[in-house]
């Protein structure tokens, strides 16, 4: 099969179209022809700097298309079913096999490509919003890199549930389009102090949830945004700054909570994410809820694509199609 892969890590550049070896089909495994790959923001940071299981490596978490062939036990899935998949890696390539159990049959109502965008920032922002972050209706929820796959959806799931939606952006034009989703007050992060308009947008009083994927200084600001019993979680550092050291002082006098999250281990742990994930794409399905593909590059122009994530230009996701 053909793959965007790479030798080392770094950046965009490093990408090479080559052929490898067909991936092997466990007894529990669904083998799926790709026909959309959504990029997220942890497969440009794991290109970046991260693991390498395999030299060439094929990265890539979350991609789409048909069931070509399974594994001796898998029985959830037939031939010729539609499914969406997720995994450590694997996405940038024209074949992929994974366990069935991370594996969603897509409605027959909903595109392939839009199905390809859903699990891993649909999942993220629900339990963000509530498993962890305990959002209500009537609370106030501030929403980093809204123009993100997580930050759209976050701004729609907050915003059905009744909440007040503030979300930061790097343009007017990206917060102006993000208020068709459900955004109420939008923060141009490269123009304004977050933490201030947060806390003017409240009047003094600060946020109830915060959905910080950005991570690095924008975390500490994050804090400092909170309302009192504020929650604000972690997801991810699409900032590209890590390990900074962190002042908790103020959460403490105003029973704050920080929580951390990553969608792997729910998945891995529990069975409730993936109901979840199916009842996201339901619902996408029936027109509730939007994805919102901003372009697709052809596979063999992985780097370009990748580069154009890391440029801020995109809005909504940003896919590969082999």
């Amino acid at each position: 099969m053909k793959a965007a892969v790479y030798y080392e890590t770094g950046s965009p550049e490093v990408f090479r179209y080559e052929d490898v070896p067909d991936p092997p089909v466990g007894e529990n495994d669904i083998l799926v022809r790709v026909e959309a790959v959504s990029i997220e923001g942890g497969d440009t940071l794991n290109r970046l700097g991260g693991d390498m299981r395999t030299v060439p490596h094929v990265v890539g978490y979350q991609c789409a298309g048909t069931v070509l062939a399974t594994g001796a036990h898998a029985a959830a899935f037939a031939v010729g079913d539609r499914v969406v998949t997720v995994g450590i890696d694997g996405s940038h390539a024209e074949l992929r096999a994974v366990p069935e159990t991370f594996a969603w049959k897509i409605p027959d109502q909903l595109s392939t490509d839009e199905a390809a965008c859903v699990p891993v920032p649909w999942g993220t922002a629900d339990d963000c919003l509530f498993e962890f972050g305990h959002l209500v209706a009537g609370e106030t929820v501030l929403v980093h890199a809204g123009a993100g796959g997580v930050g759209i959806a976050a701004i729609q799931l907050a915003k059905r549930a009744g909440a007040r939606v503030l979300a930061t952006a790097s343009s007017n034009e990206k917060l102006e389009r993000l208020k068709e989703l459900g955004l109420d007050e939008g923060i141009n992060y490269a123009r304004d102090d977050f933490v201030a308009e947060a806390r003017r947008l409240t009047g003094g009083r600060g946020v109830d949830v915060v959905v910080d994927s950005v991570g690095g200084p924008t975390l500490q600001g994050s804090l400092l945004a909170l309302a009192y019993r504020g929650r604000c979680v972690t997801v991810g550092d699409a900032g590209r700054s890590r390990g900074e050291h962190m002042d908790i002082s103020t959460m403490r006098p105003a029973n704050q909570t920080l929580s951390g999250y990553f969608m792997g281990a729910e998945l891995l742990l529990s069975p409730r994410p993936h109901a979840l994930i199916g009842s996201h794409l339901a619902s996408i399905a029936r027109g509730e809820l939007r994805v919102v593909i901003d372009r697709a590059f052809p596979l063999s122009q992985a780097a370009a694509a990748h580069a154009y994530i890391e440029s801020r230009q995109s809005f909504g996701r940003v896919l590969l199609v082999p």
